[in-house]
């Protein structure tokens, strides 16, 4: 099936791209090209083929949701330097380190 400039055209409008006249003609052939090769394939007999859907059997393995006890606060918090009602405090990152920037 060949494929048409003005289809092309078409198809670049609608998608809202612009193109000069040689990418046109290049767009054309490559789309063609590719046409070309699903047709290809599309003659392939695959009456046995299983379908895949991925290269790998994929198996989701979940472990059970448990809660765990976690580290204890006053702990993590002997390696904070400036803290604030529960909070930890620390310096600003974004807007040259500029509070409530």
């Amino acid at each position: 099936m060949a494929i048409t400039e003005e289809q092309v055209r078409h198809v670049a409008k609608l998608a809202k791209l612009e193109f000069a006249p040689n990418e046109i003609k290049h767009f054309t052939e490559q789309l063609g090209d590719i046409i070309d090769m699903v047709e290809q394939l599309e003659a392939v007999d695959t009456t046995d083929v299983p379908v895949t859907s991925h290269g790998y059997a994929l198996k989701n393995v979940m472990r059970e949701d448990v809660a765990e006890q976690g580290t204890d606060r006053d702990l993590l918090f002997k390696n904070v330097k400036t803290a604030e009602d529960g909070m930890i405090q620390v310096p600003a990152i974004l807007d040259n380190e500029v509070e409530g920037a």
